[in-house]
This record gives C-alpha cells, structure tokens and sequence, in this order.
C-alpha cells in the first residue's frame, strides 16, 4: 500500500488526466469528504476501485445508538463519487440503492468502504460498494449508477 502523500499524488495525476485544466474549476476531495473525515486508503486504476476510511463518530448515532443509515449511505456516497472522477469525466449520480446487513456501532471506531466500477456503457457507470468494519465483516452493500454529463 502506497503511503498517504504517494496515493494523494496518485489520485491527482489520474484526475488531471480525465479533466486536464478543468480540474481548476473543482474542489477536490469535495468538502463533505473532508467535513466527514474520510481518508483515502487505496486507490488501484487498474481494477477500478477506491478504498477509503471514515470514522463513525457519536454526533453520527440515531437514537439506537448505532450509526444512522444516511450516514453510512454519505460515506458509500463519497467513495463512489471519487472514484467516479477517477474513471469517467464529470459525472452525476443517477440512483442507489443499499442493503444493511448489520448495525455500525461507534464501538467500531471506523468503517472501510471500496468501491469499483463494474460497466461502462456509453454515458452510463455501473459501481458496487461494501462497507465493512475493522474486523472485515460487511456491514453494507451497495449499488450506483452514475450519468456521465460530457462524454466529449
């Protein structure tokens, strides 16, 4: 695994490719990825996959306290839309779709979502997404499909 400051450069070169000088005119990492605290953990553009690690913080709990369900669909969110910027250019998210498997406690401390890209057709991406918790059990499951606005 690539050190921070390697995977940060890693990621900057791959979206200079896809946007050229028009990468000016965005903020990236996004400023929900930083007000979540998210950090890059693997990045491999030959498999299409992001992997990035969020903290499940109290301020985050539902009143189970366990980790409210738009968080976690924040945190798959802001793995999949990286990655999106990665592999296509500007891209929206179209729709998707989770399917809970077990709670995230704060007792976790933090989860791991990956994401990859599994289709592309013309303006369409298809991207799967797991998060897990740090004893790598899946915890959530995900499904996005991105339009892409400019396929120049």
């Amino acid at each position: 695994m690539s050190t921070s400051s390697e995977l940060d450069q890693k990621i900057m070169k791959a979206l200079r490719k896809n946007f050229g000088e028009r990468l000016d005119r965005f903020v990236f990492p996004p400023p929900v990825f930083t007000t979540m605290q998210a950090e890059f953990l693997d990045y491999d553009p030959k498999r299409s996959m992001l992997s990035v690690r969020f903290p499940v913080l109290e301020s985050w709990l539902n009143p189970y306290g366990i980790m409210q369900g738009g968080m976690v669909a924040a945190a798959i969110d802001n793995t999949i839309g990286p990655l999106s910027t990665l592999v296509a250019s500007a891209n929206v998210t179209r729709h998707m779709e989770l399917k809970y498997s077990h709670a995230v406690t704060l007792e976790a401390g933090f989860i791991v979502v990956t994401a990859e890209l599994v289709e592309r057709d013309r303006r369409w991406l298809t991207f799967k997404a797991e998060a897990r918790d740090p004893q790598s059990r899946r915890l959530v499951r995900a499904k996005a499909v991105h339009w892409i606005l400019d396929h120049g």
